[in-house]
């Protein structure tokens, strides 16, 4: 029942930030993505595939700084908001911002999920669920493929 409460939430969410229209869309060719992106973050990021679970590059990976979309650049996630959920993917209770991610229904492989997005250039991240911890009790599910980290020295 939470779940479909927050799916429900969810959605109004993505409505009101496409209402909105809060970010800068970022459209490319299928072509032009291919000769940006690695072969396995454009499986992931375009064609919404995902990656074994342990063996993405931040999984474990605690350093201090951000996380941006990798085919756009985009500010998803603060480090600070990362947690070890034991489940394999890097993990975040909440997102950089109200604007940056995207929620979509995903009634894929039999099962009913909430998926997330870049909301600028549409990349698929991962899906995002109802057991993470305080204070937001979210645990966003991103694939390491998807994402680029930034450490906070290398900031401007």
């Amino acid at each position: 029942m939470l779940l479909a409460l927050a799916a429900c939430s969810m959605a109004q969410k993505e409505e009101e930030i496409n209402k909105e229209e809060k970010v800068k869309k970022v459209i490319k060719s299928d072509k032009e993505w291919k000769e940006e992106l690695t072969p396995a973050q454009y499986r992931i990021a375009r064609e919404k595939g995902t990656e074994a679970a342990f063996t993405g590059k931040y999984w474990d990976y605690f350093e201090t700084g951000h996380y941006d979309c990798v085919a756009c650049g985009s500010r998803l996630f603060k480090s600070t908001s990362k947690f070890n959920s034991s489940c394999g993917w890097p993990s975040f209770f909440e997102a950089g911002s109200d604007t940056t991610i995207l929620y979509h229904r995903d009634t894929s492989h039999g099962m009913t999920r909430t998926e997330v997005t870049c909301a600028c250039c549409e990349a698929h991240l991962g899906h995002v669920f109802e057991d993470g911890p305080a204070p937001t009790g979210l645990r966003f599910c991103i694939n390491s493929e998807s994402l680029l980290f930034i450490p906070l020295k290398e900031e401007k």
